[in-house]
């Protein structure tokens, strides 16, 4: 918060009132006042990122004899507060801003200088003897620092979200062991088909969550090759030959990412091929969470009139006015941030192919939207597995009920009793609702012992010969 005082700052354009009491000058201000979009501001992470980014370069640049070791101490001890969680109300940028990232670097850049400033006994907006541009922005440019800031961050919070998504796969594997002896009615078109086991459907879900969340770590893994270094276009222009390597090392050990810098630093600023992978990566995790949460209110429909094949806990009464309705709120909230989800990769498809020549400007609406995708799933899959998934009961009599009456059944007895006897029982056991079971045994087509052997769970359910087992 500021008191509502200013002070008057210059920058290349000319004076610019700033809040007395901010860390942030001029550029930020100008900022501020151009694009008073959303109201959004940086992704923590993204913060955080970009002040070790800052942290990063200052201690290459201290090792290379390129900064004054007083000013590099202020300016790492400032990113040192940041970092331990002081300030952070002072990335006061628009989310949607000027291209690059620009507005964001100064922003950092500025907050830096002002509390180095202060930390050597010089008062906010002096600029002396740190400067925003010539000492906390020394051997960067925007078009690296801002990019390796987003990779990093995709990374911190990309670790959180895969965690996330393997307690999901372990409570849906866990659901998949405790109902695997339960068998029904498999389902193909929504219509009645061949046998499963209710814990094979809930196995194959698990499976489902834990490769997506393999897959997130192999983008995560290209998002390590950082192009910190490349200072405008790639060329390294303006900074010591080993800048890039000793400030690669210096990030990594600040993160606790095994980073490394990139192999072209060209290519690493033009593409942004790695934000769009993860971007990807959350996207087809959105499409399995949606259909996995869709066969949930399928199996949960009802109580009386619906599948009803399992139960899920009741998250909050569902109706405002028919009284004891409950719905399958928690998964009708996955489907909400699943589409999101969707929604913020084509946000994110139309940046990353709008890179021109050296530079992709749209970089914070690239970030902006992969971060977010993140957040929401990592914030959310935990409540959906302990207050969803983990409550999940089965109805073991109506799974099995659906099961013996399942027209699908009569795949099973074909041969036993050939194709077209099989079909006129399923025929029959649909026009007068009568089991196959009861058919079978009815017209004498098998004995009661044959026909509990043709039907035992585990052999229609696993693959074999059934007939001749």
């Amino acid at each position: 918060m500021t008191s509502g005082a200013t002070r008057t700052e210059r920058d290349t354009l000319g004076p610019v009132s700033v809040p007395a009491d901010a860390y942030w000058g001029a550029q930020t201000q100008r900022a501020r006042e151009n694009f008073p979009v959303s109201g959004l501001r940086l992704h923590p992470a993204l913060v955080l990122a970009l002040v070790m980014v800052k942290q990063a370069a200052v201690r290459a640049n201290r090792d290379l004899g390129k900064i004054d070791a007083r000013l590099a101490g202020a300016i790492d001890k400032a990113c040192g507060e940041v970092l331990s969680g002081s300030f952070y109300d002072q990335w006061v940028v628009d989310v949607y801003t000027a291209g690059a990232g620009t507005s964001f670097n100064m922003n950092t850049n500025e907050v830096l200088a002002n509390r180095a400033n202060e930390i050597l006994g010089s008062p906010l907006g002096s600029y002396t003897p740190v400067h925003p541009n010539d000492h906390a922005n020394m051997s960067q440019s925007t078009n690296d620092t801002f990019p390796t800031a987003m990779q990093v961050a995709a990374i911190l919070v990309g670790r959180e979200l895969v965690a996330a998504m393997n307690h999901l796969a372990d409570a849906l594997g866990a659901k998949g062991r405790e109902f695997d002896g339960i068998p029904k009615s498999g389902r193909t078109h929504l219509q009645d088909a061949t046998p499963i086991r209710l814990g094979q459907e809930f196995a194959a879900y698990a499976l489902a969550v834990r490769r997506a969340g393999k897959d997130l770590d192999l983008a995560l893994g290209r998002c390590k090759e950082v192009p910190l270094g490349g200072s405008a276009t790639g060329t390294g222009l303006n900074t010591h030959r080993d800048f890039a390597s000793t400030a690669v090392r210096h990030l990594a050990k600040i993160s606790g990412i095994d980073l490394r810098a990139a192999e072209d630093l060209r290519l690493a600023m033009q593409s942004m091929a790695p934000m769009a992978c993860a971007s990807a990566v959350l996207r087809n995790l959105a499409l399995e969470l949606t259909r996995i949460a869709n066969d949930i209110r399928l199996l949960s429909s009802g109580p009386r009139t619906g599948l009803a094949e399992i139960v899920l806990p009741a998250a909050q009464p569902g109706s405002s006015i028919m009284p004891g309705k409950i719905n399958p709120s928690l998964a009708e909230c996955l489907n909400m941030v699943c589409m999101q989800v969707v929604g913020n990769d084509a946000a994110v498809a139309m940046a990353v192919q709008a890179g021109q020549l050296e530079l992709n400007v749209m970089m914070p609406v690239i970030a902006q939207n992969v971060l977010f995708s993140m957040e929401i799933l990592k914030n959310y899959l935990p409540v959906f597995t302990d207050r969803c998934i983990r409550g999940i009961q089965a109805d073991a009599e109506r799974c099995r009920a659906y099961f013996e009456s399942s027209v699908g059944l009569a795949t099973l007895l074909n041969e036993s009793i050939g194709y077209a006897k099989a079909a006129e029982v399923a025929k029959e056991s649909v026009a007068t609702g009568k089991t196959l079971r009861q058919l079978i045994l009815e017209k004498g087509l098998m004995t009661e012992a044959d026909l509990a052997r043709a039907l035992e769970v585990r052999r229609v359910t696993e693959p074999g010969d059934i007939s001749h087992a």
